[in-house]
């Protein structure tokens, strides 16, 4: 008996206008190429008029993937869509940026080593040089690139030209203290993710678990969200909350806070690279 050639794992992602006939249009695709679906989700939005979907799918070694692809460029190019077609086990290169408080990072560094994530961490860049001996443990290149007002413009470039030359896919901002101008949010658009370390939309800015110890609250939260030009307004992946009650003081709100902006961050992270996130205007489907 022949030994069968090896099936390549490619994930399909399809957004567009709502109409008739997309899921079979798609899926005709994969029955002419004798393609076997392995995960398919999908989501229609009546509010916006808009179609997600991400279909895993595998084929045989033998199999012609560009005329495959053709085929579902095609398909976009009618439907109006913003598409992708990569294979499953293709790894999103990720750059984070941190400041003094590692757990966020130390998280997704773990998570990465493990591989829980479908991500290679390639560089990690900070304000400050604390966290350099743990990065470099973990194999990673560290680059210390300080950020004064007079600075920033020259540090920013410097993120930018690291971002080209690691040819990164994905900016992680775990707990990165700056913030980012509006020139370089716009430029890394719908490529970088930010962890609040608050439950948005509430208690925005400077030291949201003192305003949330004034105000009483009864949980915590963390909120990973995709950066815009607007601060701690852009589309939101991922939330995380934790109980607490009148015996916790601001320190024990930040002590409580740090596993649920730890597991936000990760799972906005994970669903980002495994191509699991769409921007629906302002908001995001998440498709899991």
């Amino acid at each position: 008996m022949t030994a069968q050639p090896p099936a390549h794992d490619q994930v399909l992602t399809f957004a567009c206008p709502q109409r008739a006939g997309i899921v079979h249009a798609l899926t005709g695709v994969l029955v002419e190429h004798g393609g076997d679906i392995i995960e398919l989700k999908q989501f229609d939005d009546p509010r916006t008029s808009r179609f997600f979907s991400r279909i895993r799918f595998s084929l045989d070694a033998g199999a012609d993937l560009a005329q495959v692809h053709a085929e579902f460029a095609a398909l976009a190019e009618e439907m109006d869509a913003e598409w992708g077609l990569r294979p499953a086990d293709q790894k999103q290169r990720v750059l984070i940026m941190v400041s003094k408080f590692g757990h966020c990072l130390n998280d997704l560094l773990f998570r990465a080593r493990m591989g829980e994530l479908n991500a290679e961490i390639v560089a990690v860049v900070s304000n400050h040089p604390d966290h350099r001996q743990t990065v470099e443990w973990h194999g990673v290149p560290f680059f210390h690139v300080p950020v004064t007002k007079d600075t920033k413009p020259e540090a920013e470039q410097r993120l930018l030209d690291l971002v080209d030359r690691f040819e990164v896919d994905l900016v992680v901002l775990a707990r990165y203290m700056q913030i980012l101008s509006d020139e370089l949010s716009h430029e890394l658009t719908g490529r970088a993710i930010n962890i609040h370390h608050s439950f948005l939309p509430s208690f925005k800015g400077a030291k949201p678990y003192h305003q949330a110890y004034e105000r009483g609250v009864k949980t915590v939260g963390a909120t990973a969200h995709y950066v815009n030009d607007e601060l701690d307004e852009g589309p939101i992946i991922a939330q995380q909350v934790i109980p607490v009650d009148h015996t916790y003081g601001p320190e024990d709100l930040v002590a409580a806070g740090r596993g649920s902006e730890s597991r936000a961050l990760a799972d906005a992270v994970k669903w980002h690279c495994d191509s699991r996130v769409f921007l629906n205007g302002a908001r995001t489907v998440i498709l899991t």
